[in-house]
């Protein structure tokens, strides 16, 4: 039995010298398996990011190509904006509110 020990002991040894390297293999190094899937789930995060960013900038390029050389827009916002009125057939109200007499500035 004394010859088997050190035989089983070798043996042990051996095996938690491989799980280690193998433990070592998967976490260990400069990135690990939890490093790689943090930065696989950043790097979906950062293109959803991007692909909002890129809708919203593709909106405001056709708007701005409306207000540019659509007519109908370039009317609306000179109207809207402006209180322009075409011609004169058209007149503009405005409405305002009335001052707030409650309010008086203390002294």
């Amino acid at each position: 039995m004394a010859s088997n020990s050190p035989s089983f002991v070798k043996r042990i040894a051996i095996a938690l010298v491989i799980v280690a390297v193998v433990a070592f293999a998967i976490e260990g190094g400069e990135f690990g398996t939890a490093d790689l899937m943090r930065q696989s789930r950043e790097k979906k995060r950062v293109t959803r990011a991007v692909d909002s960013l890129q809708h919203i900038v593709d909106s405001l390029k056709r708007y701005a190509n409306a207000v540019e050389h659509d007519p109908v827009t370039q009317e609306r916002i000179a109207r809207e904006t402006f209180g322009m009125v075409r011609g004169d057939k058209e007149l503009l109200y405005r409405f305002t509110e009335k001052p707030d007499s409650t309010n008086k500035p203390r002294r």
